[in-house]
This record gives structure tokens, C-alpha cells and sequence, in this order.
């Protein structure tokens, strides 16, 4: 599953194109992904002017003037392209948005959904849902996003200052479950995943095997630890999306891959090397847990 700092990649590189556009025409080759398309899916969105493009934990949210909220999902292999034209037949030019650890595809047969914009300017721009295993999805929200039951429950953002150690340790306070499982419960914190929790850890210098409560517990040595593992999380994630947001300026108008956070990734995916971390000495393992990969380092993560 792609991972928040992606989806806020693809985000970004969608924001200029979508964001104060008006849909002229949407057509969906299918009728459905993951789940059926809503009702009226085609009549409600043509003609729309989009608001804002937004995005909660791995979900995108396209606000339409007028209503509804579109909530987009990328599932395992979905990916959004934009086609631009110069005043002729598109496409000029043709972008890939968000490339990620694994590789999303670029083959036509799997363009579901593809909406054509208008920019205030004038601009004509396609945008292009590609999805092979059709696991994303689109669905409406007639309210605000938060209320729709696929993003009602979640947890607060890892982004910015909110998350705190603090507001850490009291979400884990008392839970028994390692504290990697812990930090995965999206009604916890909201849009972290396998790779990212796997490097947050590790700068926080604790074990993804250890009970989560136990950076919750009273003393000095409890908070330091949940105040190490709120600024890890917060600086892994925005490390990883600054390294985004730099390769989409790079690869702007292009057809190339956007680069991923993987070459900044000291554990994840690193089983056998050397630990990365000044003193330590120790290698990276691999273990499963709950039928996931964990990579860590047992010596300094402790």
C-alpha cells in the first residue's frame, strides 16, 4: 500500500492541474474498482469546479464547488498521469505522479477513470486513474470528509507539531501489543505505514518487539523515549516528503519516476547490512510480525 508521504506527492503534483479547474468530462471504462462507483458517478462531477484537493492519512479528498467531496484511494497499485496540452490534441507532454517502492504502471489497458479539466486560464489538462489489481477506489462524501465512515475513525495526522510525545503516550498508555502493531492502528495515528513506522523506530532507538505502553509508563525515561519516537515519526515523515515534493520538481513535464524516500531508508528493506547509526556496530535483521516485515536493529533498538 502506498504510504502518506506518497499519497501527499501525488497530492502536490495533482494540485496545480486540479485545484481551481473545472471538470469538463469524466468517463470510468468500468463500473467499479474496488468498489462500485457511486451513483450518478459521471453526472455529479461533469461540469464541477474543483475547490481544493485535499488529503487525510492515504486518502485523497477532491472538494467540488457545490458538493460532493470525491474520496480517492490508491490501493496497491493505483496511480494518477497527467496529460497536458499545448492548444492541440493531447497529449504535449505525459507525467506519472508518485512513483513508489514498487513499480505502478503505465500501460493504457489500465486507465479506469479519466477526467479532463479546464484551468481558469484555459488550460486543457487529462488526468488518468491507473490501477491494474483495482484495489483503489472513488467514492462520494456528501458532508465533510471526516464524517464519511471510511475516515471517521481515523487518528490524528503525524504531521506537524500535534503529535507530540505527550499526545503519544497517552494513545499508548496501557497497550500491551508490540509497540510496532501499536504505531499501525490507523485509530491511533492516521496514514503511517510498514516502511515508515520500520524507520521511525529505529531513529527513536527502540525495538519494534517491546509493549507500546511501556513508553507510556510514569518517570523520566518513559517520556524521553515517547518524545524521541513523536519527533522520529514526525521527521521521517517529513523527510520523506520533502525528498518527494524535490523529485517532482525534478521530473516536472516529464515521463520519468518521481524518486522515493528508498534511498534515505536506513532499516527498511536492509536486511544483512551493517547498522547506519554512528557506534553501533550491529546489523539489520528481518522478523515478521502480524505477516508483515519488520527490519530493525536489535542492538541499538532496544
Amino acid at each position: 500500500m502506498p504510504e502518506l508521504p506518497e499519497v501527499e506527492t501525488v497530492r502536490r503534483g495533482l494540485q496545480p492541474v486540479l485545484e481551481g479547474a473545472r471538470i469538463t468530462r469524466v468517463e470510468a471504462r468500468r463500473p467499479d474498482l474496488r468498489f462500485p462507483f457511486p451513483e450518478k458517478f459521471l453526472e455529479r462531477l461533469t461540469g464541477k469546479t474543483i475547490t481544493a484537493l485535499g488529503r487525510r492519512a492515504k486518502y485523497l479528498t477532491m472538494h467540488l464547488e457545490g458538493g460532493p467531496v470525491l474520496i480517492c484511494h490508491l490501493g496497491m497499485s493505483g496511480s494518477f498521469r497527467i496529460e497536458t496540452s499545448d492548444g492541440g490534441e493531447m497529449p504535449d507532454s505525459s507525467e506519472m505522479l508518485g512513483e513508489f517502492y514498487h513499480e505502478r504502471s503505465k500501460s493504457a489497458v489500465h486507465d479506469h477513470v479519466v477526467f479532463d479539466v479546464v484551468s481558469p486560464e484555459g488550460a486543457r489538462s487529462r488526468v488518468i486513474f491507473n490501477d491494474p489489481r483495482r484495489f483503489g477506489f472513488m467514492l462520494f462524501s456528501e458532508g465533510a470528509p471526516d464524517t464519511h465512515p471510511m475516515l471517521a475513525g481515523l487518528g490524528v495526522e503525524p504531521t506537524g507539531n500535534t503529535l507530540d510525545g505527550g499526545l503519544l503516550a497517552s494513545l499508548l498508555k496501557g497497550r500491551k501489543s508490540p509497540l510496532k502493531a501499536a504505531l499501525l492502528d490507523q485509530r491511533l495515528i492516521a496514514g503511517l505505514g510498514n516502511i515508515y513506522v520500520s524507520e521511525a523506530l529505529w531513529r527513536a532507538g527502540l525495538s519494534p518487539l517491546r509493549e507500546a505502553g511501556t513508553v507510556a509508563k510514569p518517570g523520566k525515561k518513559a517520556k524521553q523515549q515517547s518524545d524521541a519516537l513523536a519527533e522520529a515519526i514526525r521527521s521521517v515523515i517529513a523527510d520523506a516528503i520533502a525528498a518527494g515534493g524535490s523529485s517532482l520538481r525534478d521530473y516536472m513535464q516529464t515521463d520519468g519516476s518521481l524518486g522515493y524516500f528508498q534511498h534515505s531508508f536506513a532499516v527498511y528493506d536492509r536486511e544483512g547490512e551493517p547498522c547506519s547509526k554512528p557506534g553501533c556496530g550491529g546489523q539489520i535483521e528481518r522478523i515478521v510480525q502480524s505477516g508483515r516485515s519488520t527490519f530493525y536493529c536489535r542492538t541499538c533498538q532496544l
